[in-house]
């Protein structure tokens, strides 16, 4: 098994430490959310959580209309993918079938295991709604929702940006087909590792076995914290009241790129956008460790097989005007 892997790409911060102005990750500009930050302040760290998590598993299923039985605590979105490649390697799975344009770390897990890319129907399909980085849906979710998975196959969407989609009605869930949620993104607490996702009806054998595959206690008082309040009124009330003025700053900021002479790539129904700069592959490389150097920082594209695109997470107006000012002195 060839297990040479390339350095993951993310957004964030990064050698040069914190960005002022990050355009690089898809947070929640308007966070961090208030209540959340004040439930995870207050968690108990003095001792561990239950290992089992019986009161976080009710808490998210109630919140989803599911069985506890169903619920996966996970460390993060990354890990469950990790874990989720492992598990279906060892169901005898050899395949997986990739979104064209996609999170990195399916990929990178899907190697690691033996997974290999390709059309065959009983693989590991992955599937993000909306997608990053164009923001799209997954065209995937259109063939899923009018046939059902294979025999052994296994089915994972990603709602990573479910809560951030802008535009649009979400699309129809398969009912077979695992759901990931790491709600730290729409909470803008991205510093804090928390996940979980949801086994398809009569998947619960499968949650055992991933359950068997988890270190113990994957989850902190943190963790723990941020998932308990996501669920809770405060929170899902303050993430209802932050959408309309992150709808408001992306057309600020969609308007402004397009004044740069930025071509502005169509489709975006979340709190984020991509776009291509009429700049060379080198020009746009040399622009891109400026604006770095300056506190800007943009996400480069290439890894998610775009090379000379750029993604940008919606950001207040007074990151925008400073993106807006150094971009002009650097023409």
């Amino acid at each position: 098994m060839d297990t040479a892997l390339t350095p993951p790409v993310h957004g964030g911060p990064d050698a040069l430490g914190v960005p002022l102005h990050d355009f690089s990750t898809n947070a929640n500009a308007c966070g961090p959310c208030p209540p959340a930050l004040a439930a995870v302040r207050a968690a108990d760290c003095s001792r561990y959580p239950d290992p089992a998590y019986t009161a976080l598993r009710a808490a998210l299923a109630q919140w989803h209309g599911v069985a506890p039985a169903r619920i996966v605590p996970a460390a993060s979105a990354s890990e469950f993918i990790h874990r989720i490649s492992a598990h279906a390697a060892r169901s005898g799975l050899r395949h997986v079938q990739l979104p064209a344009h996609g999170y990195g770390d399916y990929a990178r897990a899907a190697q690691l295991w033996g997974l290999q890319p390709g059309a065959q129907a009983q693989a590991l399909h992955w599937a993000c709604a909306p997608a990053s980085p164009l923001g799209d849906d997954d065209p995937a979710l259109a063939a899923w929702a009018q046939q059902a998975a294979p025999a052994g196959a296994l089915r994972v969407l990603d709602c990573a940006y479910a809560p951030l989609r802008l535009q649009g009605v979400a699309p129809a869930l398969a009912a077979d087909a695992w759901q990931l949620w790491t709600p730290n993104k729409a909470l803008g607490l991205t510093g804090l590792r928390a996940a979980y996702a949801i086994a398809p009806p009569g998947g619960e054998a499968q949650v055992a076995q991933l359950q068997a595959l988890a270190p113990s206690w994957p989850l902190g008082a943190d963790g723990v914290a941020l998932l308990t309040a996501w669920v809770q009124p405060p929170v899902q009330d303050w993430l209802a009241q932050s959408l309309p003025l992150l709808r408001a700053w992306k057309a600020q900021q969609l308007a402004l790129c397009t004044a740069l002479g930025w071509q502005v790539l169509a489709g975006s129904l979340a709190n984020y956008f991509c776009v291509r700069p009429a700049l060379d592959a080198a020009a746009a490389a040399h622009a891109l460790q400026q604006l770095r150097a300056a506190g800007i920082k943009l996400r480069d594209c290439t890894s998610f097989g775009l090379p000379g695109v750029w993604r940008l997470g919606v950001l207040a107006p007074p990151a925008q005007q400073a993106l807006a000012q150094q971009v002009q002195r650097l023409r």
